[in-house]
Parts: C-alpha cells; sequence; structure tokens
C-alpha cells in the first residue's frame, strides 16, 4: 500500500463514478484487516502508529468511495475540475427556478401527503443527476459538466435534509 495512492488505487477500483458497493464494502474489510494496528503490537508502538495512519486514510478512502456525491466530487478534482461549491454558485436558470418551485411548495407543505409529494419529486432529481454524472463522468469523460452537476445534486441534497426536517416539525 502506498499513502500517495488515489482512493482508486488503494481499493483497486476502476476510476470511474459508477461502481459495485459490495466490492468496495469487501475491499474495505480486507484492508482494514491488513492496517489493524493490533497486528502490529509486536512490531512496537511506532509501527503501531503507521498502521493507525493508514486505518485512518483506508476509512478516509472508503467513506469518498462508497457515497456518490462524494466520489463524483473526487474524482471531478482529481481530473481537473474542482467543485468549487463555496464560491462557484452559478446553476442553470431552469434549475434556479425549480429549486425556488419546490422552497415555495416547502414552506406551504401543510401536511404529510405534501411533503411525501416533494419527497418524490427530490428522490426523481436525484436519481436524474447521478444518471446524468454517470454519463458526463464514465461515459463522455466531461468533467467540467460534471463538476456542474454536483454541484447541482449538493443543492438536491440539501432540500432532501430540508424536506426532512419539516417531517419532523410536522410528527411533532
Amino acid at each position: 500500500m502506498n499513502l500517495q495512492s488515489d482512493d482508486f488505487e488503494l481499493f483497486g477500483v476502476p476510476r470511474q463514478f459508477t461502481q459495485d458497493r459490495a466490492q468496495l464494502d469487501a475491499r474495505w474489510k480486507d484492508l482494514q484487516r491488513e492496517a489493524h494496528p493490533d497486528k502490529f503490537a509486536a512490531q512496537g508502538a511506532a509501527a503501531q502508529r503507521v498502521a493507525m495512519q493508514w486505518s485512518v486514510r483506508i476509512n478516509e478512502a472508503y467513506q469518498r468511495l462508497r457515497d456518490p456525491l462524494k466520489r463524483a466530487s473526487y474524482l471531478c478534482e482529481l481530473n481537473g475540475a474542482p467543485i468549487g461549491a463555496e464560491d462557484n454558485t452559478a446553476m442553470p436558470p431552469a434549475f434556479l427556478m425549480q429549486q425556488m418551485e419546490w422552497r415555495e411548495a416547502l414552506d406551504d407543505a401543510a401536511d404529510e401527503d405534501a411533503l411525501d409529494a416533494l419527497d418524490d419529486m427530490v428522490r426523481a432529481a436525484r436519481n436524474t443527476a447521478l444518471e446524468n454524472l454517470t454519463q458526463r463522468i464514465d461515459e463522455q469523460r466531461d468533467f467540467a459538466k460534471a463538476a456542474q452537476e454536483v454541484r447541482a445534486l449538493m443543492f438536491i441534497a440539501r432540500f432532501a435534509h430540508d424536506v426532512d426536517l419539516k417531517h419532523e416539525q410536522l410528527a411533532q
């Protein structure tokens, strides 16, 4: 194992958006078993510290690879198209209009049925964004457009969280 490897190299999986979750899970367990600090107890404290660093590195890579949003962001950054969500919030007008309509619908939602309808819309938008990311990254290798899709997916995830909060408010 090499600390300088990217997450895909570390896990021995292709550098692409589409990943087999079961394969990632199995590889994570294997890597953790290899790097577990207890395996290095007889080699002293220094070896255990290195093993701990490896364990942390493996966990960080696993968190990035298993989450589609984090994986897409990472792939964009590896390919010279950083997301820059903090300072790049430009989005297509149609997407911004959709967000405004969703926000209004969320503000107006007074019951579970209205929130369930919003959940369905958000789920469909998320699935479409994930399909677009597969196309942009794995098929077209267009990381600039993929970065814009990642920013859209970030908006969608934030809105889904707000819908969940409203569900909790209505339940009280």
